[in-house]
């Protein structure tokens, strides 16, 4: 066993103790029902047959999946799938699927099937209940019931009355399957299990049957599903060839929409969530298949979640283990929980039930990506025993999707029982959690978070509301202003390397701090303001979202699972306080039902303008209105006794009626001017955008995609190796988005594709064979190609006859990589560690169209992102220096501060060098002068748009290990290029639907694409 992350095993072994006192009443009941068929029942035997053979190995299954009992009146999965579920070469459709569970509908009194919403692309997603016939008579009053456990308010916070309705009540166990599309078991699993909690009179099942209504979503992507048979079948059709990768999944993203139960962007998530909530279900149990055989990840590693309930990582514990002994008692190998998934980001699907006081559970089967029977060989790291896993896979096996349905199967069934068995605790837990999110306030806190009515950003803040509707959090607006006390900051500790500063330097960071206006202990806020309540039995996802993180660089997890910071108000770029004065719940206020975009047109004239405050429905009132003039003001200016921020927008052109209604339903507020503002201004006209992706990856631009959809911002779709066969791309577009590509993606990839010199064309194309592969998608005849050298010569080309270039960390690395920034390079990191983080940056160009609407300080989204630098010297470097170069003064006379002298001459001054800060250019010495035709001159120079924060304020949330190393540095950069533009953000300005506040530096660009020259300031010739 590993003990240096406790230092010692004590800890472990109490901690093993406590454990097995928590369970020990369950494992040894004298009447535990034991896991045997009914022998009064007959089995199907030919379904059984089956199943045995396609087992590879006895070890494989267990006495509760080795039989199928027999119906006279229901079918099994045979009826649809033509043989039985797990068989080899045989993966259904979504609609097999639910076309099987509609099929034991009308068999059997025991199951329902209820439609639960549609895909982005319009394919049904279902929920089947299965119980008796009792619980499912009565669903609405054990929902009622239910819903008074889940809300203890209703029963006036009553043990005794919580207790009376744990007795009454059948507890929801919510399972999930498919969400991942390439993890193609869990349909076929769940179709058989359906049938058999349906059928199945042994007093295992029948127990569960009685006494849990078990819940169960078969495909919840169902778009990818239908994709993944396609590319199976392909593969069945030319055995001897290579099979397409499945690049899109869903709509608009792949592996990642098992993150978006944070900012519930998919129509999956908001499914999966409505139903979870909608049922009052305490467990919502996930189906993933990628370690062998069973990882039940619901404990996992440390850190918690910081915000989950203790009482739910008991459960877990619980949970899990007892799973994982269960199953290890039938003999089947490879089961164990633990591993070294931490349990920090509450974006996974399965978090949904933790974030609303249930339980969160995830399956980690072993699955061969179809139905085929192949040989497997494990990594070391996977069979090797350890403490959390005494009882390890083969390192080698024959191994079929019928292996991986029985472990499917016998997981879920050992869980289902037990906690059946235990369901009075579980229930009973499920108020307790309830009940101790209500007494947040006067138990850990805080009380209440504030979005206050006076934000600039209303219309970011009303998104912000609506993601926490979405959550179902009860949001209330004051109605009257009120007071309260605020906690006061402490001040930042500076880091080691800022003590190493000099004397001088320290001295003007103090005076600095002094300048600045002392928070005032409490404040004011105005009638109007929101405020999301901490006494409501779902505030835990709302403290989740609206708090900072914190990870220790510190922290014995050194390889954090995903993301490791998220606040969202620090993200949406609008104000959120964290108040834990108690006194803000007595304040007078009223509940919101729907939150909904404040916007509309205030005063009287023909000429309207509209303050810009980097609020990204700018870009949607553009293009929806497309004949009106717009301009955009390069300066400040006043208006009608209006205030006017640099790049807000004057609108001419469009009838009084037609402008109302786009601003409202913008959010946008407008005002109507009595003449027309003198101000220097640009024309604000509506680009023509191309989103450029390759055929590697398009897991991260999907969020792209997503964004621009939802804001109705029109585009071309087209792949890098459109760009190629297109010689005169500026004809067509006026920008061209080159979002992160993600995985695979470094630069040869991007323009050598995947490697064609052997091996057959991958084709991606709605076919016969292969009928929902395209989608709304694109679509191609070889998705190996990449962009190759005339593609880059195209990019190259686009951007020196005026077009915009827009990419984003690894497209930037990518465009500097290819020529188009000399001024640009990126350094290597030697020590950086920033995992999915919010970090701070500092505007340095308020006149650059890009920053229009910014503050000084936006929180941004990276993740290791580049690190920029820059030179004034074309090449990236200066003369060569003999020896090395020291800030300091050489070893001689005097103090540190003195001048040396040489010995036997008058002293002579040495002259001030110049400096520059980490986000400019250095100054170009006179030596470089000289004949200096490397030098580029500062109108070909990069402008710094936003630098990263020093590095004392770097962290905003998350983890930030070796800021330093990219602190002060550039983060958004506008390159001049011929006639064009480069633009480079080593931030990630779009992503998960998560980071709406930096979306406009992306929208500016794209509105401003012909004037980004626009108030800049060239350097000294």
């Amino acid at each position: 066993m590993n003990c240096s992350r406790s230092g010692s095993s004590f800890p472990v072994r109490n901690y093993f103790l406590v454990l097995l006192l928590a369970v020990t009443p369950a494992l040894a009941a004298a009447d535990e029902t034991a896991p045997a068929r009914d022998p009064k029942q007959p089995i199907n035997e030919a379904y059984t047959a089956k199943m045995k053979k396609y087992t590879t190995a006895p070890v494989f299954t267990s006495p509760l999946v080795d039989y199928l009992p027999a119906s006279k009146n229901v079918p099994t999965p045979e009826a649809v799938l033509g043989d039985v579920s797990g068989a080899p070469g045989i993966l259904p459709y979504a609609e097999d699927v639910y076309k099987y569970m509609r099929l034991l509908e009308k068999a059997t009194a025991r199951v329902k099937v209820f439609s639960i919403g549609t895909t982005e692309e319009g394919r049904e997603m279902i929920a089947v209940a299965v119980s008796s016939e009792e619980n499912l008579k009565h669903l609405d009053e054990n929902r009622a019931r239910l819903a008074k456990l889940a809300d203890p308010r209703s029963i006036k916070l009553d043990d005794a009355e919580a207790d009376r309705l744990v007795a009454q009540s059948a507890p929801v166990y919510y399972i999930t399957g498919t969400i991942h599309s390439p993890e193609t078991g869990a349909p076929t699993a769940l179709m058989e299990l359906a049938y058999r909690l349906a059928v199945d009179d042994g007093p295992y099942v029948r127990e569960i049957r009685d006494g849990v209504i078990t819940l169960i979503t078969p495909v919840v992507e169902v778009d990818g599903r239908d994709r993944m048979v396609d590319l199976y079948r392909w593969h069945l059709a030319h055995p001897k060839e290579f099979y397409p990768p499945l690049i899109y999944w869903g709509k608009y993203v792949a592996h990642d929409n098992n993150r978006d139960a944070m900012g519930v962007t998919l129509k999956l998530t908001e499914n999966v969530l409505n139903t979870y909530v909608g049922w009052k279900a305490q467990v919502l149990h996930d189906l993933h298949e990628s370690v062998p055989y069973l990882y039940d990840n619901t404990a996992g590693d440390g850190p918690f979640n910081a915000w989950v309930d203790p009482i739910l990582t008991d459960e877990w514990e619980m949970i899990g283990w007892r799973n994982v002994a269960d199953m290890t008692k039938f003999g089947m190998p490879g089961v164990f929980t633990h591993g070294v998934f931490d349990t920090w980001s509450p974006g996974y699907l399965m978090f949904i039930a933790a974030m609303h006081n249930g339980i969160s559970r995830l399956y980690e089967t072993f699955g061969n990506g179809g139905a085929d029977t192949e040989e497997r060989t494990l990594d070391p790291a996977d069979y090797s025993r350890t403490w959390w896993r005494q009882n390890p896979p083969f390192p080698k096996t024959l191994w079929s999707q019928r292996d991986n349905n029985n472990y499917e199967q016998t997981g879920l069934l050992t869980s289902l029982h037990f906690f059946n068995e235990n369901k009075r605790l579980f229930l009973k837990n499920f108020y307790l959690k309830a009940k101790r999110s209500i007494s947040k306030p006067k138990e850990e806190g805080p009380a209440a978070y504030i979005l206050p009515a006076d934000d600039p950003r209303l219309e970011l803040q009303t998104e912000l509301l609506q993601v926490l509707q979405k959550q179902h959090v009860e949001i209330s607006r004051a109605t009257s202003s009120f007071t309260v006390a605020l906690p006061v900051k402490k001040p930042k500790k500076s880091s080691k390397k800022d003590d190493a500063k000099d004397t001088q330097e320290k001295e003007k960071e103090i005076e600095k701090e002094k300048e600045k206006e002392v928070e005032p202990a409490s404040r004011q806020f105005a009638a109007g303001s929101f405020i999301i309540r901490m006494d409501q039995p779902y505030s835990r996802i709302a403290d989740a979202l609206l708090d900072h993180q914190y990870w220790s660089p510190d922290d014995p997890q050194k390889t954090p699972y995903d993301d490791t910071g998220w606040t969202f108000g620090e993200l949406f770029n609008v104000k959120v306080f964290r108040v834990t004065d108690p006194k803000v719940l007595d304040s007078a206020m009223e509940r919101v039902n729907e939150v909904k975009p404040a916007g509309g047109v205030q005063g009287e004239g023909a000429i309207f303008a509209i303050d810009n405050n980097a609020e990204p429905t700018l870009g949607t009132l553009r293009y929806r209105l497309r004949d009106a003039s717009m301009e955009a003001a390069e300066e400040p200016f006043e208006a009608d006794g209006k205030k006017f921020n640099r790049g807000s927008l004057i609108i001419r052109g469009v009838a009084r009626l037609d402008f109302d209604r786009a601003t409202n339903e913008t959010g946008l507020r407008a005002t109507a001017l009595s003449a027309s503002p003198r101000v220097k201004t640009h024309p604000v006209r509506a680009a023509r955008v191309v989103f450029v992706h390759t055929w590697l990856s398009t897991q991260t631009e999907g969020w792209w995609r997503l964004a621009l959809d939802n804001l109705k911002i029109p585009y071309d779709y087209i792949s890098t190796q459109s760009v190629a066969k297109n010689d005169d791309l500026n004809a067509k577009y006026d920008v061209i988005l080159f979002p992160p590509v993600g995985f695979n993606s470094s630069s040869t990839a991007i323009i050598n594709g995947t490697a064609t010199g052997w091996g057959n064309p991958l084709p991606w194309r709605n076919t016969p064979e292969t009928p929902n592969l395209v989608g709304k998608n694109d679509s191609t005849g070889d998705m190996r190609p990449g962009l190759g050298w005339e593609g880059v010569a195209h990019l190259q080309s686009f951007v020196a006859k005026g077009g915009v270039l827009l990419t984003a960390t690894d497209t930037s690395r990518f465009a500097l990589s290819i020529g188009l920034a000399d001024s640009v390079s990126v350094g290597t990191s030697q020590k950086m560690n920033i995992v999915g983080s919010v970090v701070g940056t500092r505007l340095v160009d308020a006149a650059s169209p890009i920053a229009y609407g910014y503050d000084e300080k936006l929180s941004a989204y990276c993740d290791n992102g580049p690190i920029f630098s820059l030179s004034s010297i074309a090449g990236g470097r200066g003369f060569r220096r003999l020896g090395g170069h020291s800030a300091s003064r050489p070893t001689g006379r005097g103090t540190a501060d003195d001048p040396d002298f040489t010995v036997g001459r008058p002293g002579v001054e040495a002259p001030e060098e110049p400096t520059a800060e980490l986000w400019e250019y250095p100054p170009v010495s006179d030596e470089q002068k000289r004949n200096g035709i490397r030098v580029i001159p500062p109108a070909n120079r990069a402008r710094v748009i936003l630098r990263y924060a020093d590095n004392k304020d770097l962290l905003v949330s998350g983890l930030v290990e070796g800021g330093d190393e990219i602190a002060q540095h550039p983060a958004v950069l506008d390159v001049p290029a011929g006639r064009g533009h480069v633009i480079l953000f080593s931030i990630n300005p779009v992503y998960r639907g998560e980071t709406r506040g930096s979306y406009s530096l992306v929208l500016n660009t794209i509105l401003n694409f012909d004037s980004l020259d626009a108030g800049r300031k060239l350097a000294e010739k």
